[in-house]
């Protein structure tokens, strides 16, 4: 009755049919094995009640010694091949369950790989974590309990059932007659979990989110002394969570007094009715008992089935959340027939660019900007006027909302991502370095390199030196975000790993603001060697460090306001002089401080 009940569900039924035809179709002959094992398994079972039937009819009451070495023999061999079967079994659904947890994590992998920028910027790294892990599990475990329930129990059933049919067709019929009643109130159960598994698993999101931040923001959380409040929030999260485990689990559990009661009144009827009837001399006393184990037996595969539902929800649950961000397609894709990007000279036209947010919010107005190949642009001006925006549209990290970006007389949107991105190196105030060595972050995104290649790059960034002096030197492991590593260090490897590149074009965005002035010093002349030859678009707020710019763009409020050198902006006395002058004097005083 579950059963039909979760078939009859078509929001189910479609998730079943789609995890069928995406992730165990391919393993079919593996679970058609395990089926098998399991219907061996199951007919064993039944077996071994009906042969209680001549264990007590003509054994014990006919005393016949001969044939108890023969029904004792069968019986071993039955046991041996149940065993045998239920291995079977077992390892035909972990291969399944583990092969499909791979798949599925892979697949949600390369899916996250491939989404826009704006995907991961709507969205915590915790949740898309919890994601491949909290609910990929879950769904694995619905996948295995419905194999389980499907196959062994369902088939279990069956033959119990046909034995007790066989045996007397009245009396199994007394025995099952009070099952239907439990429908409705097991449909209600099913929908229950699935509700509760939704939230629960949206609150564990929520605190493996927590997670993430607290512990990569652990020097702020102790610096601002925060960690009662952070443990409020945990404890928070915590409670909420145990609460609806808990409620998840009363909610399951809700099945076990109506089957048990159920239970109760079928096995009452039949000792009635078919104690009766032994009595009587209608039936022998081997029959009876063999129909009463049969029911037995069948009690147990009958519960787990009643709970099939109830537990397939909760995969189902998180079978829902991850198809539902599977299916979230990128907007920024190669187009039909794309051109491979080779730039010969690297010259870059903006042409009546506009950009607006998904939110609707617009950072660009009609923006027309010219960048000679080879030359060094920068673009100055207040805070969020536009500056990152325009520097992340040139590897199409956005799209414009109208407009053209073109690369040699190309728009960038008719070649391919990976030929455009592989022309282009960022280098940006935000390092990011991965938890492996010092040689694999710096060949990171060249594919292979030699240990020369590196080297030389690395000296080029001015990071050589201080490598060398790390414990492991090249082969040291750098920690998660280069933690290890001071930020001076950690932007000399970002450096470096885009000198390894040698891309044509280069984006610099506010790649020295976050150093101290020796850092600075040393970065700056890192840089430098960087771009030489390269057509670089600098992003600064230290005007200082744009002021050997081949042409300045002054960007405010999304339009390009003033352009011209260093010395002709300040001759123009208007926004870049005013910022100058501003900086200087803050830095003046500093200084004097």
């Amino acid at each position: 009755m579950k059963f039909l009940n979760l078939f009859s569900d078509k929001a189910s039924l479609s998730l079943i049919h789609r995890l069928w035809r995406e992730h165990i179709k391919p393993y079919r002959w593996y679970v058609c094995g395990g089926l098998l094992c399991m219907a061996i398994a199951a007919m064993t079972t039944a077996t071994l009640a009906k042969m209680l039937q001549p264990l007590f009819d003509d054994v014990f009451v006919a005393r016949n010694e001969a044939m108890l070495i023969e029904v004792a023999l069968v019986v071993f061999v039955i046991f041996v091949l149940k065993g045998l079967s239920s291995f079977g079994e077992a390892v035909s659904l972990i291969y399944v369950g583990q092969k499909i947890i791979g798949d599925m994590q892979r697949r949600l992998f390369d899916h996250f790989i491939q989404a826009d920028l704006a995907y991961f910027h709507a969205r915590s790294s915790g949740e898309l974590v919890s994601r491949v892990t909290n609910d990929v599990n879950l769904m694995r475990n619905a996948v295995t309990t419905a194999l389980m329930g499907i196959g062994k129990d369902t088939l279990s059933l069956i033959f119990l059932i046909g034995l007790m049919f066989y045996q007397d067709w009245l009396l199994a019929s007394l025995a099952f007659f009070v099952f239907p009643i439990a429908f409705l109130p097991i449909v209600k159960i099913g929908q229950k979990m699935r509700k509760v598994s939704l939230n629960t698993q949206e609150e564990m999101g929520a605190f493996t989110i927590l997670l993430h931040q607290v512990f990569q923001g652990m020097r702020v959380v102790k610096s601002y002394a925060m960690e009662s409040y952070e443990k409020k929030r945990a404890h928070r999260l915590i409670d909420n969570l145990s609460r609806l485990n808990i409620k998840g689990g009363r909610v399951r559990s809700a099945s076990h007094p109506i089957m048990e009661t159920l239970g109760g009144i079928a096995i009452v009827v039949v000792i009635l009715y078919g104690g009766s009837q032994v009595i009587a001399g209608n039936r022998t006393t081997g029959t009876f008992i063999s129909f009463i184990t049969a029911l037995l037996l069948a009690y147990e595969p009958m519960k787990r089935l009643a709970n099939l539902n109830a537990n397939l929800q909760e995969g189902l649950a998180a079978a829902w959340r991850i198809f539902t961000a599977i299916d979230q397609k990128p907007t920024i894709m190669d187009a039909p027939k794309a051109l491979v990007l080779n730039v010969k000279k690297g010259q870059i036209d903006l042409n009546t660019v506009c950009f607006s947010y998904p939110n609707g919010k617009k950072a660009l107005k009609t923006i027309s900007l010219n960048i000679p190949a080879g030359k060094r642009i920068a673009l100055v001006g207040p805070s969020g006027s536009g500056k990152s925006t325009l520097l992340n549209l040139i590897p199409r990290f956005y799209d414009v909302t109208s407009g053209t970006i073109m690369i040699d007389d190309i728009d960038i949107r008719k070649v391919t991502l990976s030929s455009l991105r592989s022309q282009i190196a960022l280098v940006s105030q935000e390092v990011i370095l991965f938890d492996d060595t010092v040689k694999a972050n710096i060949a990171y995104g060249r594919g292979v390199a030699s240990e020369i290649e590196i080297i030389q790059a690395a000296k080029a960034a001015a990071a050589h030196d201080f490598i060398t002096q790390l414990p492991q030197g090249y082969d040291t492991v750098v920690g998660e975000q280069g933690i290890r590593l001071s930020g001076g260090q950690r932007q000399r490897l970002s450096i470096a790993r885009a000198m390894l590149k040698n891309a044509p074009i280069l984006l610099l965005d506010e790649a020295t603001s976050s150093l101290d002035t020796e850092s600075e010093r040393q970065v700056q002349a890192a840089l430098d060697r960087l771009m030489e030859g390269r057509t670089t678009i600098v992003v600064a707020h230290r005007l200082s460090t744009v002021v050997d710019a081949d042409m300045i763009y002054v960007i405010e409020e999304g339009e390009a306001t003033e352009k011209g050198t260093h010395q002709e902006l300040l001759e123009n006395n208007k926004t870049y002089a005013r910022l100058v002058e501003l900086q200087f004097s803050t830095d003046t005083m500093q200084m004097a401080s």
